[in-house]
């Protein structure tokens, strides 16, 4: 029974570990001879669990679900939350891609790149880690390579949909989920950044 249970755990484990690119259009052969490429975050249109809260929405009711449990973390967690922007998510996103394709630095600012690289979070699940049941964060985004000059003239656009946010063990940080989550995005998007250039 016990070999049962961990043969499903493992079968669930390389279901969710499947990213979705849907609705390619254009390609991405027009970084073959860049050495750099600018990246862009926006969450303006980020929606959030099954429900498509808005972010602020989001925030406001787990911030009063935490304070109801215990009085203060809810107001730690709106910190933890605001800060993962700039401090896991997008870097982790960039250092997959600079893991993955070689000979292409990928930074933030690099407005004298040829091209900029728009990431636009579209739809965040959290995911959720209680010892031994967990369920990983899923993260879809919007993903266009455009002219850092002209940003009307797209050279390639694509929804990348529910990355899957997991680690080994348990992860009880949302936030680090959902790092994760742009890491497979990333890494993704990376792979086949090389498959075009090469």
């Amino acid at each position: 029974m016990k070999k049962k249970f961990l043969i499903a755990l493992m079968l669930v484990g390389s279901l969710t570990n499947a990213q979705k690119l849907k609705n390619e259009k254009g390609g991405l052969a027009a970084l073959k001879n860049e050495s750099s490429v600018n990246v862009s975050f926006n969450y303006d249109n980020l929606k959030l669990l099954k429900e498509n809260y808005n972010e602020e929405e989001y925030i406001s009711r787990r911030k009063s679900d935490l304070n109801e449990k215990e009085n203060g973390n809810g107001d730690a967690w709106v910190s933890k939350w605001n800060a993962a922007k700039d401090g896991i998510w997008e870097p982790k996103f960039i250092e997959l891609l600079l893991k993955t394709v070689e000979d292409i630095t990928f930074k933030e600012n690099n407005l004298t790149a040829k091209y900029t690289l728009m990431v636009d979070a579209v739809w965040i699940y959290p995911g959720w880690d209680v010892y031994m049941m967990k369920q990983p964060a899923k993260v879809t985004t919007k993903i266009k390579l455009v002219e850092t000059a002209n940003p009307s003239n797209v050279i390639y656009e694509v929804d990348a949909i529910d990355a899957p946010g997991d680690q080994f063990g348990s992860n009880f940080s949302n936030e680090s989920r959902v790092g994760e989550g742009f890491a497979k995005t990333a890494k993704t998007l990376g792979k086949k950044i090389n498959k075009e250039i090469k």
